[in-house]
């Protein structure tokens, strides 16, 4: 970990920090809620050993990267983080280098999005855990999931500024890390009003599975403690933002060559309709050049950290056909 070097690159607005290492072709790592940069650790350091300039930005309102304005989530749609992405790979790439893409949760949202957005950027995508969410004249993807599993559904229970916070402050930073990193439960997350994830006067003692460590742990804290989860929580926010944004791209196409990676315990795989969507075509319309899906069994979402070793081998082996 020693050998990753860390820098500071203005865009957009931001001082955002990434963590990078090795020489070579780009791969651009697209952490998720709640993550960091920390979060692709072991792939850093394969992909390094193999021959490729790994990088992993803290995204927007996330670890060492600055200068999100967190009180308006207005400024956490999905243009705005494509278009960090976008100024941070003029200033670290070739001139019209194109980059391989890597990207697990909030991260492969916003990769599908700036394959969408900006093919021309993009050699190959990875992602894991989420998959393409087309735009929907319904509406944006939090009323999606509320339609689906009501108003407790936590996509929902994020809305309101400040709210979510306070229920989450009296579980504390080290419980809540935890408990969303090494969740097995594929049924979807809620947060009842009322109601805590865990009794305070009695917290759980939670054993940590051999793929993380207390020091892992400890990494995350000590952002977190430093800037809270609202710059993540603020994603969420801002999804009617990105939805009113975005019906320009309606019925729009990934034009980028892509290869999908999922864990079947993983809560979004495990979404009414979504492995139908998967397997039976659809993503395959809008994502014409997927070349391969992949589902690792009794594996949860945090599908890089968990199975880091096949993770690294399908990583690589997609990118050394391009």
């Amino acid at each position: 970990m020693e050998e990753i070097k860390h820098t500071m690159v203005s865009v957009n607005g931001l001082n955002m920090h990434v963590a990078e290492k090795g020489e070579g072709p780009i791969v651009l790592f697209l952490h998720g809620f709640p993550e960091l940069w920390y979060s692709w650790r072991h792939q850093i350091n394969f992909m390094a050993a193999h021959g490729y300039r790994a990088v992993a930005p803290d995204l927007r309102g996330y670890g060492d990267t600055t200068g999100a304005p967190i009180e308006d989530a207005s400024k956490f749609s999905t243009l705005h983080v494509v278009g960090d992405l976008v100024v941070l790979l003029d200033a670290i790439a070739a001139e019209d280098e194109k980059v391989f893409v890597v990207g697990h949760d909030w991260g492969a949202f916003i990769a599908w999005h700036l394959c969408l957005f900006r093919p021309d950027k993009v050699k190959a995508l990875v992602n894991m855990s989420l998959e393409f969410i087309p735009w929907n004249p319904k509406g944006d993807y939090a009323e999606q999931m509320r339609g689906i599993y009501g108003d407790n559904h936590y996509m929902y229970r994020f809305q309101v500024p400040g709210e979510i916070e306070g229920v989450l402050e009296p579980i504390g930073i080290r419980n809540l890390m935890k408990i969303f990193l090494i969740s097995r439960n594929p049924a979807p997350l809620y947060f009842p009003k009322g109601q805590s994830l865990i009794n305070p006067d009695a917290p759980p003692t939670i054993v940590l599975p051999p793929w993380i460590t207390e020091e892992d742990i400890d990494y995350y804290v000590s952002k977190f403690e430093k800037t809270g989860f609202t710059g993540g929580i603020n994603y969420y926010r801002a999804l009617h933002s990105t939805w009113e944004h975005t019906a320009v791209w309606h019925k729009g196409k990934v034009m980028v060559p892509t290869k999908f990676v999922v864990g079947d315990l993983d809560l979004t795989y495990n979404v009414p309709g979504i492995k139908e969507y998967i397997h039976d075509g659809g993503m395959q319309k809008d994502v014409p050049l997927l070349q391969e899906v992949v589902v690792l069994e009794d594996t949860a979402h945090f599908i890089n950290q968990e199975r880091a070793n096949e993770v690294n081998t399908h990583i690589l082996d997609f990118f050394k056909k391009f």
